[in-house]
This record gives C-alpha cells, structure tokens and sequence, in this order.
C-alpha cells in the first residue's frame, strides 16, 4: 500500500481531495515504476486540489506536476531500478497519475534522469518552476538576447517561475526589473539578483498599444493585460517569453509593438519538450543554480499538509517553492 492525494468527483461535479491509502494495482499503466521521494506544490496542482480550476481531465486523479525518485521496476531497456530520475509535465496531475504520491507508474519516455550534481529534493526545489524559467531563457537567448542588450523584466516575481527567473538572469549578468504585488518582498527579491522593483499595478490595467521603452526582453509567467503591458513598453527588436498565466489566458494587446517595434513572442511549452531539450534545460539548472541559495526559495511540507497549503498558494501567501515530501 502507498499514500497518495486522491481527487474525486462527485455527481454534482463538486471534488473532494484527500490523503488516501491505495494498492500499487491501482496505478495507471506504464512500463516503470517510480518510488517517489519529493514531490511540489505548482499553481496548477493548487487549482486542481481545490477544484478552482479544470485541470483535471478525468477521476480520480493524483495531483501533482512533478515528482522524484527511483525507479523500483522496469519493464524499458533504458531504465533499472536503483535509477535516479525526475518527471515533470507530460500532463501528470491532469491526465495521469502525478507525483502527489509515494509512488508512481509512468511511460518510460516521461523520465528524465536526474543530474548527478542534483538529489531529490533539490530537483524539486527547483520543480516545473525553474524548468519553465530556463526554458524561456534559452529560448531568450536563442533569438539573441544578451546581457549587455538592456533590462530584463520578470512579471510574477515573487512566485515559483518568477524567482527563478531572476535568479537565472542574474547569475547570467542581466540587470533584472522584478515586477511583483507583494512589496514586502522587495529586500528579498534583491537578495536574488533584482536591480529593481516595480509594483505590479503598472501593468496589470488596460494600457497604451505602444508605451515608453523600457526592457530588452520579458519572461511573463501572468499573461492577460500584464503580458500586454510589458509587449508594448518593449524595446525595439526586444524579446518577450510567455509562460504562464496567471492573471487570465486573454491577450488585449495590439499589433503595435511587433510591427512598430519588431517586438518578438515566444510561446513557452514546458509540457510536452523531447528529452534532448529537457535534458539540456536540467544540465544547465544544475550548473547555473546556487543550491545552497534553494533554501531561501523553497518551504517544505508534508503530504498531510499539502490540501490546506493549496488555498494559500492560490491567495498569494506562499513564497517561491513549496516542496512536499510525500513519505514524511
């Protein structure tokens, strides 16, 4: 028997979650089996476990977007028990099983083998979060950005993506314009490599099409009318990565910063990248990422703990990462 965080839907599609003893034949098919050591809390697992938003494709469900352990049994030639691997994306938590959960069985094309710098926990302190922030910087960097280009703004500053991202950036020489509505977090923000802060009330209301510039490039984990605030104060020729959606999936922006100004969107899928892309994001978060500075990113709960602290993710009361060690 395993413990895990079992969704369920009810007949008046109300859904209930709860902490719940399962045998492994209840599992999902899948040629390996993963033992799972640490798992997170993502803004999607918190809507799912709430029932806040249609995350969940079918029931029941074991939430969870990331997950990391080792392998117990495989029926695939390119895994062995004893393997230290990590899952994210590929729709766990949503459409299968996720990592919510001490154990885990899954598609051998889904892991990916975790950097031998990294262990568990500190895979997941960095989780689907900082999987999306060094996507977007390569992508950033891909279509030419540089440091010496001119600021970098970072919209959801004080969350998972957004730590990270400034965190990434600054370690890689950019000057970083943290964006947040949380102002008590300024001195911390700073601590991660923040040059400056501004309140996210700048651009988060319907705005000019074409505002003063101000930025080289964006990583935006908010969307709506901030991602459309920070296309139009983008320099020319500038480069805006969209990753999230936090404030809404709408875009009420105009054409006017990428034909006046050239301006570049780059649509960032954490979901679904071929392992050679995942592999090189991870290889770079191993190297490019203080880990002994994790710790002033990241809070640790247990699995028992995990439904309440989903309502305060969803409120704004959670700092960076929350990590959720699933056997504690």
């Amino acid at each position: 028997m395993f413990r895990a965080i079992l969704i369920r839907q009810a007949e008046d599609q109300s859904t209930d979650a709860a902490v719940t003893e399962l045998s492994p034949e209840a599992l999902p098919e899948g040629d390996v089996q993963v033992h799972i050591d640490w798992s997170t809390l993502n803004y999607k697992d918190a809507l799912a476990i709430t029932g806040k938003g249609a995350i969940v494709r079918h029931f029941p469900m074991v939430p969870g977007i990331d997950l990391a352990g080792v392998v117990e049994h495989s029926d695939s030639a390119d895994w062995s028990p004893g393997d230290r691997v990590l899952v994210n994306g590929w729709g766990i938590g949503e459409s299968h099983w996720g990592g919510l959960a001490q154990k885990a069985r899954l598609p051998s094309k889904w892991l990916t083998r975790l950097p031998e710098s990294l262990n568990a926990r500190e895979a997941m302190s960095i989780g689907t979060a900082g999987y999306t922030a060094m996507l977007s910087l390569m992508a950033l960097e891909h279509h030419g950005l540089t440091p010496d280009g001119g600021d970098v703004l970072v919209t959801g500053a004080s969350g998972g993506v957004g730590t990270f991202a400034v965190m990434l950036l600054a370690r890689r020489g950019y000057r970083v314009i943290a964006a947040t509505g949380r102002t008590e977090e300024q001195d911390y923000l700073k601590t991660l490599g923040a040059s400056d802060i501004i309140h996210r009330d700048e651009l988060t209301s319907q705005g000019r099409p074409l505002g003063k510039a101000r930025w080289a490039g964006v990583i935006d984990s908010v969307g709506s009318h901030t991602l459309a605030n920070a296309c139009a104060h983008t320099c020319e020729d500038g480069l805006v990565a969209a990753c999230g959606l936090a404030q809404g999936m709408d875009f009420p922006a105009t054409v006017a910063p990428f034909i006046l100004r050239g301006v570049t969107l780059l649509g960032i899928n954490s979901v679904t990248r071929p392992q050679a892309q995942r592999q090189k994001a991870w290889s770079r978060l191993a190297n490019e990422i203080d880990t002994g500075a994790l710790d002033t990113t990241t809070g640790e709960i247990g699995l028992l703990e995990t439904i309440s602290a989903a309502d305060d993710l969803l409120a704004g009361r959670v700092r960076g990462r929350l990590v959720v060690n699933v056997n504690g």
